[in-house]
């Protein structure tokens, strides 16, 4: 093991931490999910990538996003994961990215009669979304009043289905993944931005130094690509 070590710290900068870093995320997949009593996902792979290949320990954990969130504002070493970021959460934390580059959607269930052809027309129908989850703020920015605020993504999409909302924000890349499974379909675009490791203010430089050389490696020798066509998207679409 310390050899291993060794070798992981002559390519990466590492420094050895005593302490385990924790990652908070929410069930949301392809990226990040539970099944059965694993965690996996197409970020969940990646983060793993990452932190073995500077040997550190980590534990992975999955609740609601709002806990997830707030953990990794106010924790010690714990960082929250695939976080958008944006200039209003930029100060917010320490950032490894990017785990992707997606854009946010407002999809419907189809037959629903529900169309919008830019965001001043979907004001007018009642959005879901989940309560800390960066659409929330993206929706409440661009000036969107009838929110419905649910505990996390499952929720939210059962309203959805139910009726019971008539849009949500969605990752472009699960829509792709999502519509072959369910009657949705796309109305317009919310939003674009970049994804990924949001650390508490606290944690330390040389370490996320560390996580973002090992990401930077798995993003140019093509591993991060061929992570998420094994979840069937493509990114070079």
């Amino acid at each position: 093991m310390k050899k291993l070590l060794l070798l992981a710290c002559l390519a990466l900068p590492c420094t050895a931490h005593a302490q385990t870093v924790t990652f908070t995320t929410e069930d949301y997949a392809p990226f990040n999910y539970r099944e059965g009593k694993e965690i996996k996902g197409a970020t969940v792979e990646q983060v793993e990538k990452v932190m073995a290949a500077i040997g550190v320990d980590y534990t992975i954990e999955v609740m609601p996003w709002a806990r997830a969130y707030g953990l990794a504002r106010t924790a010690p070493m714990t960082c929250v994961f695939a976080t958008a970021h944006n200039s209003t959460r930029d100060p917010l934390f320490k950032w490894v990215e990017p785990l992707l580059i997606d854009r946010n959607i407002l999809i419907t269930r189809k037959g629903s009669g529900v169309t919008a052809g830019n965001l001043d027309e979907a004001k007018k129908y009642t959005i879901g979304t989940q309560r800390e989850d960066y659409t929330e703020t993206i929706l409440n920015e661009k000036g969107f009043t009838k929110l419905d605020v649910a505990s996390d993504f499952n929720a939210t999409l059962r309203k959805l289905l139910g009726g019971r909302i008539d849009m949500m924000p969605i990752s472009e890349l699960y829509f792709e993944k999502l519509k072959a499974d369910q009657p949705v379909e796309l109305v317009t675009v919310l939003s674009a931005q970049p994804m990924g490791i949001a650390c508490e203010k606290n944690f330390p430089d040389d370490l996320l130094a560390s996580m973002q050389a090992a990401l930077d490696k798995l993003i140019a020798d093509g591993d991060q690509k061929q992570i998420f066509l094994k979840y069937g998207m493509n990114l070079s679409e």
